[in-house]
């Protein structure tokens, strides 16, 4: 009897470790959405940099995300990076060969112990269902930065990183 506890607490100290790991990552609030669609990107920062503040979240936009929308943060500064794309993009009827690249918030001060979430609005790509669009985020503390940039090779996943970046998965358009 002593040894099925000790396994059902040693599973359960595992599964606590897990999820504890999972929050330990800047990550996207909504998993999946359909291709094409309008999404509402909220980036959850959970934490600073070994108990340092966050003071800037930088986001890349990947290619073939447009008609990028941030959300303006009270006490933050919010700036955005323009830049070519690699092939012009069907936006109502308009080309869009050029748009938002990267957005950022700085100038505000995200104790280590709290939460938050910051939020922009794009149309996702027409990709297949199945893929996963990665959205690379730089986060900025007063001392020290994590780079939650690294997007998992095939057959990997993100947990077989250490900063891996948040994705959402593409389903089929309803």
């Amino acid at each position: 009897m002593k040894h099925v506890h000790m396994v059902a607490f040693g599973t359960a100290i595992l599964c606590l470790a897990s999820v504890s790991a999972a929050f330990a990552h800047a990550t996207l609030e909504t998993k999946e959405t359909p291709a094409g669609s309008f999404y509402k990107a909220v980036v959850r920062i959970g934490h600073g940099c070994e108990g340092s503040p966050t003071t800037a979240i930088r986001v890349q936009i990947p290619e073939g995300v447009i008609a990028v929308k941030p959300m303006p943060k009270p006490g933050w500064q919010l700036t955005t990076k323009e830049g070519q794309y690699a092939q012009a993009y069907d936006y109502y009827g308009e080309k869009l060969t050029k748009g938002v690249t990267e957005v950022s918030w700085s100038g505000g001060s995200l104790p280590d112990a709290w939460y938050d979430e910051f939020v922009f609005r794009v149309r996702m790509p027409d990709s297949p269902a199945g893929s996963v669009v990665y959205f690379p985020i730089v986060q900025q503390c007063e001392k020290g930065a994590h780079r939650w940039i690294e997007i998992p090779e095939t057959g990997k996943v993100a947990d077989d990183y250490k900063e891996p970046a948040p994705g959402v998965t593409i389903t089929a358009k309803p």
